[in-house]
């Protein structure tokens, strides 16, 4: 199988790598068509890497955040593109701020997703994958992109709706990515453990939202994709502002990784052919005549 396309939903630059990314680089490696769209430009994400928070990068931000996107794009090798909505900020305290006016949270659902079914017309995915209705973690924009993406997937293909976005268009599947698995942290805790070395697990173990111990659960669908781990690295590093290369994201070796989890995980949320579960591949049931 080949030539068949997936479309990545992120809500900002670097969440195309730190969620699914080894999978993206693989079906690109294999001859798929893969995009990613990047729903805002990140502009009021911290800068997390001591070593970037350095005059002049503050200033020029949002073309910082899109120069790191490109270079982790290449890397990749997926094809990439941006909504243009801003970034709506992760709001701290209690009570909550109000979010900032304009923000990508608060554009009304109707306008964001014509955005997003121009695009989906545009490049006519057969799958998509996005974030679980909590988002993946609380951020206003990540539940945005989830709320998004659902009404862009029911839209797109219906001519009635949204008639200046293009010729209709159905997916035939979409997904949640899932990336932050208790069991699997629990494995690499062990591992360090077991080898009398300290664990950079342990706080986040400690903090551990019980709700998500049932994700494995919700999984349908585990991609094995250990060969593409440099790359999701390299693309991750390649968002400096956002990641720190001496932080807890690379710890574990990637030989390690091979052995004891090589796979991302995905839940088939919407499906309009017929597959049969626990899958392996986010492309199974879709035929050559679907193209």
């Amino acid at each position: 199988m080949s030539g068949l396309r997936l479309m990545a939903v992120h809500a900002h630059p670097d969440d195309e790598s730190s969620k699914g990314a080894a999978t993206t680089a693989r079906y690109a490696a294999e001859g798929h068509d893969v995009l990613v769209v990047t729903l805002t430009g990140g502009e009021r994400g911290d800068i997390l890497n001591p070593a970037m928070d350095i005059p002049g990068v503050h200033e020029r931000i949002r073309d910082v955040r899109r120069e790191e996107m490109a270079e982790a794009a290449r890397i990749l090798g997926v094809q990439q593109t941006w909504l243009g909505f801003e970034d709506s900020g992760l709001p701290e305290g209690d009570p909550l701020p109000p979010l900032p006016d304009g923000c990508f949270a608060l554009v009304p659902l109707e306008v964001s997703t014509e955005a997003l079914v121009k695009v989906v017309r545009e490049f006519k995915p057969h799958v998509i994958t996005t974030y679980d209705e909590r988002g993946g973690y609380p951020h206003p924009d990540h539940i945005r992109c989830h709320e998004v993406s659902m009404e862009a997937w029911e839209a797109a293909g219906d001519p009635e709706r949204f008639p200046d976005a293009g010729e209709p268009w159905t997916p035939l599947k979409l997904y949640y990515s899932h990336g932050f698995i208790r069991k699997r942290m629990q494995l690499f805790h062990d591992w360090f453990i077991d080898r009398g070395e300290e664990s950079p697990f342990v706080d986040w173990l400690k903090r551990w939202d019980g709700q998500r111990d049932e994700i494995m659960g919700r999984i349908t669908t585990q991609v094995t994709v250990g060969d593409y781990f440099e790359q999701r690295d390299d693309a991750l590093r390649a968002h400096a502002t956002q990641i720190d290369p001496n932080g807890s994201f690379f710890a574990v070796p990637l030989d390690v990784q091979r052995k004891l989890w090589p796979t991302e995980e995905f839940e088939l949320a919407r499906t309009r052919v017929k597959t049969s579960l626990p899958e392996t591949d986010l492309f199974a049931g879709i035929e050559e005549t679907d193209k």
